[in-house]
């Protein structure tokens, strides 16, 4: 194998926050041994970002971006890249107000809260030359379709997300309302969850392990030792905004627009075509176009008004310059959700399903890590030989079953990666 090996490994614990886990660094640790010692990468050729260390680079989005821009743009045919994340995966609800926008950006959690959504990540993994693999490990909750439109291999993301429901498990109704129907009731949900009142789904439940509502912050305790999960709710999300830029009008419909207002051209490229789109809705409804602002920001539209009314008091055109400066062909662009072509040289074994969530697990002796993490490093420290993609999630999904955890890990790639041995 002549071609060169590059790494960059993330794993965040938020300490001191509302978010705070404790097995994410460990994951990278011991990650980074195993690259090194059983596949061969260079000490130099493994990027690390933790917030372990204040005093480094911190692993916020803007770094986490450029790190893995950089990773990308020096890649050649016949290189093996490969990107570990430990740490909190979210779930953004659609904000456009359209009637058809009823879906959700599959999102990682930087410690600076500038999400990185799972079309950012389709984006970069275009870039990737033709026979460079880049293998993605995602140990974090909703991580299911990281990759945006990766053909599912192992497991059921894709199948719960054709409907385009907001309730993964729920079969549509009959009659053409049903997708609105839908989203109303999430938006709903969603707006008291953000609220912290918790209104459970009728449909169907959830263990300690597994569920997109499930409050992160309780810790459960099990018979070895502690568990949380690696899931931001939208309201410790939402909290953190709060604190973040000191203004208690934070919610669902301003979500995106807060990260704008907050990282500008830094923040994920979606959020910048988002606030493209959603300037020009604003502009029309301003001009009486389309049946008046109302009917054109729809019915999440209120909040986004009132944000972009504030943001247009001042120089419109500095103000939106990044925003501005996206492509968008159409509307459709920017929903939540958003699926296109899958590129076939991306690899990503998830910590679960799209509508679950990830172990984050403390031992009774104090040992902190990430099921799937753990599970990953148990198989390879068994198997001398090499484990391919798909050996490596069936032995995980079956030793986590056995442990006692309902997350099911996945893989997403092209047929041709399916037996492909993992990382190189």
């Amino acid at each position: 194998m002549g071609g060169r090996k590059r790494a960059l490994l993330v794993g965040i614990n938020y300490p001191g926050s509302k978010a705070e886990l404790k097995g994410c660094h460990n994951d990278v640790d011991r990650m980074h041994r195993c690259l090194v010692d059983r596949f061969g990468f260079d000490e130099d050729d493994i990027r690390v970002l933790s917030d372990k260390d204040r005093s480094g680079p911190q692993p916020t989005g803007a770094n986490i971006r450029r790190a893995l821009a950089r990773l990308v743009a020096d890649a050649r045919p016949g290189d093996f890249l490969f990107f570990h994340y430990s740490g909190h995966g979210t779930r953004l609800p659609a904000e456009t107000g359209q009637h058809d926008d009823t879906g959700y950006d599959e999102c990682i959690v930087p410690c600076d809260m500038n999400l990185i959504t799972d079309q950012d990540f389709r984006e970069l993994v275009q870039k990737v030359p033709y026979g460079c693999l880049f293998t993605i490990v995602s140990d974090s909750c909703h991580s299911g379709g990281l990759l945006d439109s990766a053909k599912e291999q192992i497991g059921n993301s894709t199948r719960q997300n054709k409907t385009q429901s907001r309730e993964p498990e729920e079969q549509p109704d009959s009659g053409s309302g049903s997708g609105f129907r839908s989203f109303l009731k999430e938006t709903v949900r969603d707006v008291f969850e953000s609220k912290g009142i918790h209104i459970p789904h009728s449909r169907h439940s959830h263990s300690h392990h597994g569920g997109d509502d499930q409050d992160e912050a309780s810790e459960q305790p099990s018979g070895d030792g502690r568990i949380k999960n690696r899931s931001l709710p939208l309201s410790t999300l939402i909290e953190m905004l709060k604190e973040q830029t000191g203004k208690d009008d934070i919610d669902v419909g301003s979500i995106r627009m807060t990260l704008f207002n907050i990282f500008g051209d830094d923040a994920s490229p979606k959020i910048k075509k988002f606030m493209k789109v959603m300037l020009g809705k604003f502009h029309q409804g301003q001009s009486g176009e389309h049946g008046g602002s109302g009917g054109v920001m729809g019915m999440v539209g209120a909040l986004a008004q009132e944000f972009l009314k504030a943001k247009l008091e001042g120089n419109e055109e500095e103000a939106f310059k990044p925003a501005l400066e996206q492509e968008v062909h159409s509307v459709d662009e920017v929903y939540a959700g958003t699926k296109s072509w899958a590129p076939n040289n991306g690899i990503v074994i998830s910590g679960c399903q799209t509508n679950q969530t990830s172990a984050d697990a403390t031992t009774p002796q104090g040992v902190s890590f990430g099921a799937l993490s753990n599970a990953i490093q148990t198989i390879l420290a068994g198997k001398h030989g090499k484990v391919t993609n798909k050996d490596l999630v069936m032995k995980a999904r079956e030793m986590l079953s056995k442990q006692g955890y309902t997350q099911q890990p996945g893989l997403y790639c092209s047929d041709d990666n399916v037996h492909v041995a993992f990382i190189c």
